[in-house]
């Protein structure tokens, strides 16, 4: 059963590194969560190590200008792992061929620029449905739009066989008091009619894998029992943790507010009806990052 903690700083020195969740958890998608910001900085002034690992679909530099954007300050982290670049990596080995249908926002398109880390990259193109040997989704065209528009293109895609690469697992994210579909939604629906999908973020192995490739390159080289992962999203934070057998601290008071009746901290009776709903075992929990 999960422990409920009233802070980070209970159970920090356990570890020597974190690898946290940014939306929901460090920012709400329009400004910083100060109280979070605060503790991460704690920890790594006690000599921790945060891997900010994101299912977003931007490349790291693309991340870090955000979170610029929110607030974010530069001392509470000490490197990125995006979904993105995970997922951008595997495009140009050509996963999904050379000529891809893109899904997803203008301001997604830093997705396509060359990954410099890939020997003899493919060179990928952008075409119509028709012309296309696979699909790239980085998020829905509106990502407030009812998903069935989707359902012809899928239906067609699936016929011709094509391969869908899903730069972010994410079903839906909370934009300040809004909710907007994400890249993962429209992954599930096309598995669900038929499709292949591809997964390169969290709960799925590759995002870790770069993550721990991070991790070493700020000179740290630690084993899964001396990290833990931070996360609001329990099949994709919580769910990726217990796969890599990484220890988990699940934030409640976001994706879950509502099925754990989390204000400040999670109604204990309500968070253990909602765990064993999703099967899922965080090992700690708390209402905020704090």
């Amino acid at each position: 059963m999960t422990q409920i903690i009233q802070s980070l700083s209970e159970i920090s020195s356990r570890y020597d590194a974190l690898f946290v969740d940014l939306w929901g958890c460090v920012h709400d998608g329009v400004r910083a969560l100060p109280e979070a910001v605060t503790a991460l900085q704690a920890y790594r002034d006690a000599g921790g190590v945060v891997v900010l690992v994101t299912n977003s679909p931007r490349p790291r530099l693309g991340v870090e200008q955000q979170l610029e954007t929110f607030g974010v300050p530069r001392d509470c982290w000490d490197t990125i792992a995006t979904s993105g670049d995970s997922a951008r990596a595997a495009m140009f080995r050509g996963m999904v061929g050379s000529s891809v249908y893109f899904i997803g926002e203008d301001r997604d398109m830093t997705f396509f620029e060359p990954l410099e880390i890939i020997d003899d990259p493919v060179q990928v193109t952008i075409v119509p449905l028709d012309e296309a040997d696979g699909i790239v989704c980085t998020g829905p065209f509106d990502p407030m739009a009812d998903l069935e528009v989707y359902r012809p293109d899928f239906l067609y895609a699936k016929q011709k066989g094509l391969k869908m690469l899903c730069a972010n697992p994410d079903i839906v994210v909370d934009r300040g008091d809004h909710r907007e579909w994400c890249a993962g939604a429209l992954a599930r629906l096309y598995t669900e009619m038929g499709g292949q999908s591809l997964y390169f973020g969290k709960p799925h192995p590759p995002i870790y894998d770069l993550a721990r490739r991070r991790l070493t390159a700020t000179g740290h080289n630690f084993d899964a029992k001396s990290i833990l992962a931070i996360g609001d999203g329990i099949q994709t934070d919580i769910a990726g943790a217990m796969g890599e057998d990484i220890d988990s601290l699940f934030i409640s008071g976001g994706l879950a507010a509502t099925e754990t009746k989390t204000s400040q901290q999670p109604d204990e009776t309500a968070l253990n009806t909602f765990l064993e709903k999703e099967k899922m075992n965080p090992t700690y929990t708390i209402g905020r990052l704090r």
